[in-house]
């Protein structure tokens, strides 16, 4: 399975990316609850492709066993969204809840990026 680990490594340097694109953005401009927003949304979306990526590596080494497996970890992915919006909703004057939503889905948009892009332009 090294072409899954190729693959989250790049998409985790794109999540990388675009946290320093978002701190910049904190520091440099007025709409710093808007950045401060995504940089939380966009850490627990990091934090969840890392889980997502380890329960898939688990998955397909207990397929190649003949094992069966438990779950690939929804629950845990849905709690950290929950946590972003219960901190959130605690302190909305510094961050911004539509940037946090759009922080959260961050990597699912990376994902695609990446899928379309090593898809169909460099088959």
């Amino acid at each position: 399975m090294p072409e899954f680990q190729t693959m989250f490594a790049r998409q985790r340097k794109w999540m990388f990316f675009l946290l320093s694109f978002y701190v910049l953005g904190w520091g440099f401009t007025a709409q710093q609850s808007i950045f401060l927003g995504l940089i939380l949304g966009t850490s627990l979306s990091l934090f969840n492709l890392w889980l997502m990526a380890r329960k898939i590596d688990k998955f397909g080494q207990a397929a190649a066993e003949g094992r069966t497996v438990r779950s690939l970890g929804s629950f845990s992915r849905l709690a950290s969204a929950a946590l972003a919006i219960v901190i959130t909703m605690r302190y909305p004057e510094q961050l911004h809840l539509i940037s946090v939503v759009i922080g959260l889905m961050t990597s699912y948009i990376v994902i695609m990026i990446d899928f379309f892009i090593h898809k169909f332009i460099f088959r």
